[in-house]
């Protein structure tokens, strides 16, 4: 079977017979907005790293998102063009190089020379420790600056390191192609999920034994193919329904791949919490997020808020994901959301105590009934129930609930062999500040929940703890989890930070166990984004040792 992942071929005997030689190397930074790559038939072998950014690569008329953590290997002859941009202190690498056979010529990459005289990998890698690859791409360039011959040949001779740590990412990749052919089914399943699918088909689309194919997926992603299938099924159906168009609960169910109704309407409760019918009339209830806090508990109960902080990320998240406009963006002066709301007239409005006065409280309860989450003195398992409760949807937070503890138990058993007994520490770096996260925040969902182990001198406190350089070289962890806040300030302390010896200095550096996460949404307390962060998880560390 063809599976068609980013073009990559690999093909690694002729490798003695050939040498590398660097023609030029780019790097993008922070300082400029965006890079482009004209459309041109390339000359030369190119590399693009993208320590940062998001952009796109077009090759031989074929589209590839460029994916932060991934570098895409191009051949003479292409035809090529690309664009960057988001980009942040880790920066954006443009290489050149050129390849030479034994006999000193360069070796052509076109489709009728021998596969053995290629350069043996094109298209995308996925680096397994991108600290690694850019700390090298950041070396390479300083040295081909140099004005000293010795220098610039150093600099060669990193470039070798370089290519010699994306070769054995790419060996690394070979060796999980199941995992690519499990990918390529979930794909298949999400385009064809209107039609009738048994595990008699999916396995032969994998190109493997139905018993090998029901052991490997429910390995690889902790559920069955088919209930992988009907989860995707009822959240098309739930989409359906959240348009608002005056469907039949049984055309619904055709769309969306079931031909037997009362199966469809136990299907959909199983996933839910609820009936369908009962989905679709709580889809009706018009609710208010009043802070951000509340935003995702109400995602997790399958709300769509009527009406959020317009100033917060999520606003924008969630009109994109569940493809409504009409969430009202509240003001960030209370007495102008509260006029917003009046015209609204919503059906229910959920704040948190702690950021609402209770004469403020009182006249929010005039407009609607209104719950304010007791925040400080519960943690996010108890917001989620305590906001199902006054919404009559505990059933649905219970199902939630119970989903996700199976799904942090899976995620727990797929990491262990990569962390092993590594400590982890999690760093939000604020402005001046450099923070240690606690007890209320998304390091429960790392140390309680994946039980992973905390880095040393790190307890468990409630609130976060303010640290220094020099504390944090003592506390020397394992690993670390890096989030940068996305304002000016934050951003100069963490290229000071990352340009200090004590930074280098660090275990977690030295080893290229160092990870990112954006600031937003993944610093939110709450249901929905801890969920994406078991995602997240698997993401960063599945099978890397």
């Amino acid at each position: 079977m063809k599976t068609d992942k980013s073009m990559k071929t690999t093909e690694y005997g002729s490798l003695e017979d050939m040498s590398f030689k660097l023609r030029e190397i780019e790097s993008v930074s922070i300082h400029r907005h965006d890079w482009k790559l004209k459309l041109q038939f390339i000359e030369s072998h190119l590399l693009l790293v993208a320590a940062s950014g998001q952009g796109q690569l077009t090759v031989d008329g074929r589209f590839i998102e460029l994916r932060q953590g991934s570098v895409y290997l191009c051949v003479p002859g292409q035809l090529v063009e690309a664009a960057v941009d988001s980009l942040d202190e880790r920066g954006f690498y443009h290489i050149r190089f050129d390849v030479f056979a034994d006999n000193g010529q360069p070796i052509p990459s076109g489709s009728v020379e021998d596969p053995l005289r290629r350069f043996p990998v094109k298209g995308e890698v996925i680096m397994s420790s991108p600290v690694t690859v850019g700390t090298l791409c950041e070396t390479i360039c300083r040295h081909m600056k140099d004005v000293s011959p010795l220098n610039r040949f150093r600099g060669q001779i990193h470039f070798q390191e370089l290519l010699l740590t994306i070769l054995q990412d790419a060996v690394l990749e070979q060796e999980t192609d199941s995992e690519a052919v499990l990918e390529y089914v979930k794909s298949y399943m999400k385009q064809h999920y209107q039609q009738e699918l048994t595990i008699e088909h999916l396995a032969k689309v994998a190109g493997i034994s139905p018993r090998h194919f029901m052991r490997q997926f429910k390995k690889r992603y902790g559920c069955s193919a088919i209930d992988y299938l009907a989860i995707y099924r009822i959240e098309q159906a739930q989409q359906l329904m959240r348009t608002g168009g005056h469907y039949r609960i049984r055309d619904i169910a055709r769309h969306v791949g079931y031909h037997d109704d009362i199966y469809f309407r136990r299907k959909f409760k199983q996933v839910s919490g609820i009936p369908p019918a009962a989905f679709i009339k709580n889809n009706k209830q018009k609710i208010v997020a009043y802070d951000s806090f509340n935003i995702g508990q109400l995602l997790a109960l399958q709300v769509t808020p009527s009406a959020a902080p317009a100033e917060h990320p999520w606003t924008d998240y969630y009109q994109r994901k569940y493809e409504t406009s009409s969430v009202l963006g509240l003001s960030s002066l209370h007495a102008n959301r509260l006029e917003q709301l009046k015209l609204a007239a919503p059906d229910y409005i959920i704040g948190s105590n702690h950021l609402v006065s209770s004469g403020e409280q009182k006249k929010l309860n005039e407009i609607a009934p209104a719950f304010f989450v007791p925040w400080l003195e519960n943690d996010w398992r108890a917001h989620l129930r305590l906001t199902a409760r006054f919404l009559d949807r505990s059933t649905i937070a219970e199902v939630w609930l119970d989903h996700y503890e199976r799904k942090a138990a899976f995620v727990s058993d797929q990491l262990k062999r990569a962390f092993k007994d590594d400590t982890l520490l999690i760093l939000r770096i604020t402005g001046n500040s450099f923070t240690l996260l606690g007890g209320k925040s998304i390091a429960t969902v790392f140390y309680d929940d994946l039980h992973i182990r905390r880095a040393q001198r790190i307890y468990e406190e409630t609130t976060d703890q303010e640290m220094t350089p020099e504390q944090l070289t003592a506390i020397d962890p394992d690993r670390m989890l890096v989030i940068v806040g996305d304002d000016p300030q934050s951003q100069s302390s963490w290229h000071t930070l990352m340009r200090s010896e004590r930074w280098r200095s660090l275990k977690a550096y030295q080893n290229g166990r160092i990870d990112f996460l954006p600031a937003y949404p993944w610093i939110e307390y709450n249901a929905f984004t801890h969920d994406l962060l078991l995602d997240e998880a698997l993401k960063l560390w599945h099978d890397r040792t």
